[in-house]
């Protein structure tokens, strides 16, 4: 075995590998990600302007963006919980009820988020679709996200939740 660490080392929960996805599986989740990204660059939710637009409170674009996409997706969810639906390697979808506690981790996220946003003109989604349609000073903002995210992964156990 090539693996640094052996399987009898760890916790059960982590000595079995995840299933991989299936080839068939993959080119799904490839084009679902291309469209997306076609549809947010084409509707201008990228754009630099448009989201200082939004910060600044003079336009409405991302507003009624914001607004369709929140029962859009308040439905989906609800959909998901009451159809039984499947991934594509057929595990049942399951949905954990939110913890919400004080909520203050919720508001410290918002505003890491909102100001990560506001500097970069981005948002985690439409990073990649940035860098897809020729914006390679976005490379930047990507790395920076992945710290952040290693960053939390690393001291997520010492927060409090």
């Amino acid at each position: 075995m090539s693996s640094f660490v052996s399987s009898s080392t760890l916790p059960p929960a982590v000595s079995a590998a995840p299933a991989r996805p299936r080839l068939g599986a993959l080119v799904v989740y490839f084009v679902v990600g291309l469209v997306f990204g076609v549809l947010i660059t084409k509707g201008e939710l990228i754009s630099w302007f448009r989201i200082q637009e939004m910060f600044r409170f003079r336009g409405f674009h991302m507003y009624g963006i914001f607004l369709t996409a929140l029962p859009t997706a308040i439905l989906t969810v609800q959909g998901l919980k009451r159809s039984q639906a499947r991934t594509l390697g057929r595990a049942p979808i399951s949905i954990p009820p939110k913890q919400m506690g004080r909520g203050v981790r919720y508001g410290v996220g918002g505003v890491c988020f909102g100001l990560g946003w506001a500097l970069t003109g981005a948002c985690p989604g439409p990073l990649f679709a940035l860098l897809g349609s020729g914006v390679p000073t976005i490379g930047v903002a990507i790395g920076a996200a992945l710290v952040g995210t290693w960053t939390y992964a690393w001291l997520r156990p010492r927060l409090p939740h």
